[in-house]
């Protein structure tokens, strides 16, 4: 069995939201998107995720769940699948990363990995 039967990319990019955050009360709100893009042979669903949110204390936060914003969408070979969501930090700084459990149509079950990606407030990091 080929890997590249089930092949999930993710692709994260994420933004600081000034406006919703409140810097002296140590509230850092960021916008992530994600494009999800099956990069196998199968269609595939993404059933649940995980996130592990890790801000500059070194504080991480494990978040877990059912689909991504209201849905489990169903990924046909070639077709992505993009969507925006946020988390807040106690800090200007941290990181994301975690998996989505996907279900292929044929029944099999596995991880596609969310690649480690940066949450920073502009003019932090040099």
């Amino acid at each position: 069995m080929s890997d590249k039967k089930y092949h999930i990319t993710v692709t994260p990019t994420s933004v600081y939201i000034p406006e919703q955050s409140d810097e002296a009360g140590d509230r850092y709100i960021f916008a992530y998107t994600i494009t999800i893009t099956n990069t196998g042979n199968v269609p595939t669903q993404l059933i649940s995720r995980r996130w592990l949110i890790t801000d500059a204390n070194q504080q991480t936060q494990e978040v877990q769940g059912v689909g991504v914003v209201g849905e489990q969408p169903l990924i046909k070979p070639g077709e992505s699948f993009e969507y925006t969501s946020g988390t807040a930090l106690a800090t200007p700084v941290g990181t994301m990363s975690g998996s989505y459990q996907m279900v292929a149509e044929d029944g099999h079950a596995f991880d596609a990995e969310i690649p480690e990606f940066v949450l920073s407030m502009p003019r932090v990091l040099h």
